[in-house]
């Protein structure tokens, strides 16, 4: 779950080809750039609409978000918990079926997150955001992070 910034350098700004592989490429990174920008905004329903099929895959949760319901209730918790959540996108490259963001996301933890209560520390921690396709369908987001880095910020120790 990520959000960008203009200054996100992207393996497609110096490509200007208008072949069907670089049109597929830039409606991708459209979709997910939309869909980045609606995160950031903490706009649920916006974020749901960038998705064919609606599903996360937070590693460090350990188990996949699968449809509508299950991914809107984790964004809710997602902003409810980190009420200023905000990622820069660093970089956006692109795969076969995927595009691969580098993020770097600064947070506060103010609300419950993976069974912690808020402590009210800041969280400086990198990520990595892997957009699925199939063709120009989002139809799943998998994000990375080091779950312990992140854990150790807010106070808890191992």
């Amino acid at each position: 779950m990520t959000t960008t910034t203009n200054t996100a350098t992207t393996d497609t700004d110096t490509n200007t080809n208008t072949t069907p592989e670089a049109k597929l490429r830039a409606r991708r990174e459209a979709i997910v750039r939309t869909h980045m920008e609606a995160e950031g905004r903490h706009d649920v329903a916006a974020t749901l609409n960038t998705f064919a099929e609606a599903n996360y895959d937070v590693v460090a949760l350990g188990a996949p978000t699968n449809g509508p319901q299950a991914v809107e209730e984790l964004l809710t918790m997602l902003f409810g918990a980190f009420p200023d959540f905000a990622a820069e996108a660093l970089s956006i490259h692109h795969g076969d079926d995927i595009v691969f963001v580098d993020t770097w996301m600064a947070v506060t933890h103010h609300g419950p997150w993976a069974g912690v209560p808020a402590t009210g520390r800041p969280i400086d921690v990198r990520c990595g955001c892997v957009f699925h396709f199939d063709g120009d369908r989002l139809v799943k987001e998998t994000v990375s992070f080091d779950h312990a880095t992140l854990l150790g910020q807010i106070g808890v120790s191992g």
